[in-house]
């Protein structure tokens, strides 16, 4: 019997390191007036001509089938589950989790389920949950894996910079009053997830000086806790993903994955957005 790791879509952990690490993963969705999408079967070039056409899509949480389907595979494997899901404040995911688990221990009367909340999304859950499947794979138990999964919860961040203000004002996932001061001072805020909300950092006057600001940030965090691992977000901003991946590379000797930001994200703060997660050795969250 091993541990399996089952987070979503949102965790936007590339591909290979899915494959490497057998991390599962269950699919949010993007709903269009007249056709929804599981994240992971659209593309975001498709998804933001999409957008241009059709205006700005809701999002909508895994159904109950996928999640049963998801967590049933991986306990008829013979295996346990560390479920590992966006904030429960950003998504009902992790709620259902927990009525899903009801219903598998109804089924599957010896199942060992674990449901943590990761309190955000992007590649700070993608970094808990490969370091998680990193001591699965290790042959850790699943109390040990839990453990070190909720320390990388503490010892995680995500910054991240909107091109405009536009999607989080639409999606609500910023204050409408902070939102409409800084359209029209032309303030562009560094973003960051806090206890499982959006709030703002601090709000700078262009993005390059943003941009700057934030990685000063980085490297007060690696000066006070020690960065260990560097992810670059985009969303259809590549080649400012790859500047900052190389200032990353120069300033902190890191190798920084760049990696695409999708749907259901993106949609609440739109192109043209850039971001880095990573996580640390020490505790930055008590």
């Amino acid at each position: 019997m091993a541990v399996k790791i089952l987070t979503d879509s949102t965790s936007y952990i590339p591909k290979d390191i899915l494959e490497e690490l057998d991390i599962n993963i269950v699919s949010l969705k993007v709903n269009f007036s007249d056709e929804s999408f599981s994240e992971v079967d659209i593309n975001n070039e498709e998804f933001y001509e999409k957008m241009k056409e059709k205006g700005i899509p809701k999002s909508s949480q895994p159904s109950i089938d996928d999640l049963y389907s998801s967590m049933e595979k991986i306990i008829k494997e013979g295996n346990d589950i560390l479920c590992l899901f966006l904030s429960s404040k950003m998504s009902g995911t992790y709620s259902s989790a927990h009525l899903v688990k009801n219903m598998m221990l109804e089924d599957y009367k010896d199942a060992n389920i674990e449901i943590l909340d990761s309190k955000s999304n992007s590649m700070e859950l993608g970094f808990i949950s490969i370091v998680a499947a990193r001591a699965a794979k290790d042959g850790d138990s699943l109390y040990n894996v839990k453990e070190k999964a909720e320390d990388v919860i503490r010892r995680s961040r995500f910054l991240f910079i909107p091109e405009n203000l536009e999607y989080l004002k639409k999606g609500g996932r910023i204050g409408t009053a902070s939102a409409l001061v800084g359209s029209l001072l032309k303030i562009i805020p560094i973003l960051t997830v806090e206890e499982g909300v959006t709030t703002v950092l601090t709000k700078i006057r262009t993005k390059k000086k943003a941009i700057e600001e934030m990685i000063k940030k980085v490297l007060d965090d690696n000066i006070n806790f020690n960065v260990e691992e560097i992810a670059i977000h985009h969303i259809n901003a590549v080649d400012e993903a790859k500047k900052l991946s190389l200032k990353i590379k120069e300033i902190f000797n890191i190798e920084a994955r760049i990696c695409d930001i999708g749907p259901v994200i993106g949609l609440h703060v739109g192109p043209g957005a850039i971001g880095i997660a990573y996580y640390t050795k020490k505790d930055m969250k008590f």
